[in-house]
């Protein structure tokens, strides 16, 4: 009985012996990350929050009307002058930058005036749309690195055969003149 399993045993691991595993097709083991422009709303909203808290603090806004709100996709600036507006722009830029929020991803509207209110909304970009996605991988051509872009809905995938070059992308986005925020995610190596 014996000598019966283990022969069984022998032929078994001859059998594994045999068996191919899958090998990696050319491009699948690269290393790659994704440029994506997001932003994060946690901290856009601690930002508006202190924004507002610094409003009700600030003596050249006392007994003035003046709101900044967040909303689902966008803020919105409320003043009953024009010049205010710019204040309220100005407070709220840099409590992003405090909260290490790239304040470039708001595409501001036109300012709008209703009665004694003039309103200002700024719409929040997320992701990259198709035209900013082809001026990323136009960016990463040029700069002569061994590497592939693929333009996958709003992210763009990099991909490399050594981590170097990959390394070497990000520092040419990053010193390239682009008029939106990137950051850099999904590091696989």
């Amino acid at each position: 009985m014996l000598h019966r399993h283990s022969a069984n045993l022998t032929q078994h691991i001859n059998l594994s012996q045999q068996v191919r595993f899958h090998q990696p097709i050319d491009g699948e083991d690269m290393p790659s990350f994704d440029v994506v422009s997001e932003m994060d709303m946690h901290e856009v909203r601690n930002a508006v929050d202190q924004a507002v808290r610094e409003l009700g603090t600030r003596f050249d806004f006392r007994g003035v009307d003046a709101k900044i709100e967040l909303e689902e996709e966008s803020i919105l600036l409320t003043a009953p002058e024009e010049f205010q507006i710019g204040q309220l722009k100005d407070i709220l830029r840099g409590k992003m930058a405090s909260r290490n929020v790239d304040s470039r991803a708001l595409v501001p509207g036109d300012i709008e005036g209703a009665g004694k209110v003039k309103r200002q909304r700024f719409t929040m970009a997320q992701g990259l749309d198709k035209d900013n996605a082809r001026l990323v991988t136009k960016v990463l051509k040029d700069s002569k690195l061994k590497i592939q872009s693929q333009i996958n809905g709003d992210k763009v995938r990099v991909t490399g055969k050594k981590r170097d070059d990959l390394q070497g992308a990000i520092a040419a986005l990053k010193n390239s003149d682009l008029s939106f925020p990137l950051q850099y995610n999904n590091f696989r190596d």
